[in-house]
């Protein structure tokens, strides 16, 4: 197995690269589990955030909608199931991840899976002007991550001399 030098000098193999980008990817499949119950056990169906969206205050919204809270209970009931779901798949991927090295489809097939989780739901929250729109980006940029690790490390002089050396 080649071994290359990091910035810092140490040599980094091969291995450890696709170790931490099974262990990234590993994390937003575990948050994506994590996010995922807690929208099926602890959301609550209407936030504070919800309602400045609205323009209206929490008993003006009950008062015009009585049943919308059961109802979005059960929506963040299904929507946390598909979540959670996504993210066992996706600690399955991570875990053949740290196994051998994985192929571009499957790659690609991951940055999608990324996009339209952790990407979209951050994007949306940035949007809405969310709340919690920074601590929602941490996943998208761990997902990122990860995947710029299975590709072989990020970007440079030493990075293009491995890749040209396979």
């Amino acid at each position: 197995m080649q071994n290359r030098k990091t910035s810092l000098g140490r040599p980094t193999s091969r291995r450890g690269l696709r170790g931490c980008a099974a262990a990234s990817i590993g994390l937003c499949g575990a948050y994506q589990v994590g996010l995922g119950t807690y929208f099926i056990t602890l959301r609550p169906p209407v936030l504070a955030e919800d309602l400045r969206f609205f323009g209206v205050g929490h008993d003006t919204l009950g008062a015009a909608l009585p049943r919308l809270e059961p109802w979005l209970h059960l929506v963040f009931t299904v929507l946390g199931g598909q979540m959670a779901a996504v993210g066992v798949l996706v600690i399955g991927a991570s875990v053949r991840l740290g196994h051998r090295n994985a192929s571009r489809s499957e790659l690609a097939l991951l940055a999608v899976a990324g996009v339209l989780s952790v990407g979209t739901m951050a994007a949306v929250n940035f949007a809405l002007g969310s709340d919690f729109r920074w601590l929602l980006i941490l996943p998208a940029g761990l997902w990122l991550l990860g995947l710029v690790l299975a590709l072989g490390g990020p970007p440079g002089p030493a990075w293009a001399e491995h890749r040209h050396a396979r």
